[in-house]
């Protein structure tokens, strides 16, 4: 997380800017959840506005030779396009008698409104790696073409879960795209598996924690009864970062500070088979 913007006109106190800037950056780390399993490119700068998106197909294997003579078909991209990174943001303002009573009597500021804009962000940078952005042509871990699907079964039967999530596992390794993997489901998925795991005594999703090496989640921005299998690394997917959350002061209006937690952030999917949809 980077530090303000427009910090020459900010209205706070140093130590009041600092618990404003750590409560964002604090609500934003326990919000996000794409962020959990999803490796960052960069931060590349507030200025960066373009980067480029590669995707790949298929895979082939390394060589391996005593004086390395022996040919390799050579990684490259089979498409590239260049995506604008977006903004998210959300505004909130703070009053000036609420800043002048914290400075005069030496009170904490109260920051709730800077957190409630943090906590909004953090869900549409989620939403937007989930399901992309289809007016910027931005697709997410959901929708995005070429990726896998397996059928949903009915988790409330013990052992389904653990099922599904296997035969996910199964047509990543087909298309050669092995464990680590990070899996994340709706809440109502998630507590189906809280229970004991056919007769070892376990619950279900400790079982599918050992599958998932990097981790199971739940998020209420996956919509209806879906679940989502992903290849971690680098090489499958990221998050383009020029600027990491931030607070910009906007400047005085009626005697009041408005301020606006922003960021830019773009999901680049380089392998779409690298995922697997349980739907």
């Amino acid at each position: 997380m980077t530090d303000y913007l427009g910090h020459n006109e900010n209205p706070l106190g140093e130590e009041q800017w600092n618990s404003m800037n750590e409560t964002v950056v604090k609500v934003a780390r326990r919000a996000l959840i794409g962020r959990r399993f999803i490796d960052l490119y960069g931060p590349l700068g507030a200025g960066v506005q373009t980067v480029p998106e590669d995707q790949f197909t298929g895979s082939e294997k390394g060589a391996i030779n005593l004086v390395g003579e022996a040919e390799t078909a050579r990684m490259f991209s089979d498409k590239r396009t260049f995506k604008t990174i977006p903004l998210i943001y959300k505004d909130f303002v703070l009053h000036w008698r609420d800043i002048e009573a914290a400075r005069s009597h030496n009170m904490p500021l109260d920051v709730s409104a800077a957190a409630g804009a943090a906590n909004l962000c953090a869900k549409m940078e989620d939403e937007l790696i989930f399901y992309g952005d289809k007016n910027l042509g931005i697709e997410g871990l959901c929708n995005a073409k070429g990726r896998n699907k397996t059928k949903l079964g009915d988790w409330s039967k013990p052992g389904t879960g653990y099922q599904n999530v296997v035969a996910a596992a199964e047509k990543l390794n087909g298309g050669e795209h092995y464990a680590p993997y990070a899996l994340v489901t709706t809440p109502k998925l998630y507590a189906q598996l809280h229970r004991v795991f056919d007769k070892t005594g376990v619950l279900e999703i400790e079982t599918i924690r050992r599958l998932c090496e990097d981790g199971v989640y739940q998020s209420n921005l996956l919509r209806g009864d879906v679940a989502v299998l992903v290849s971690t690394g680098k090489e499958n997917l990221d998050i383009a970062v020029s600027m990491d959350m931030s607070v910009a002061y906007l400047g005085a209006e009626r005697m009041n500070h408005p301020f606006r937690v922003v960021e830019a952030v773009l999901p680049r999917i380089k392998h779409p088979d690298a995922i697997c949809t349980i739907e």
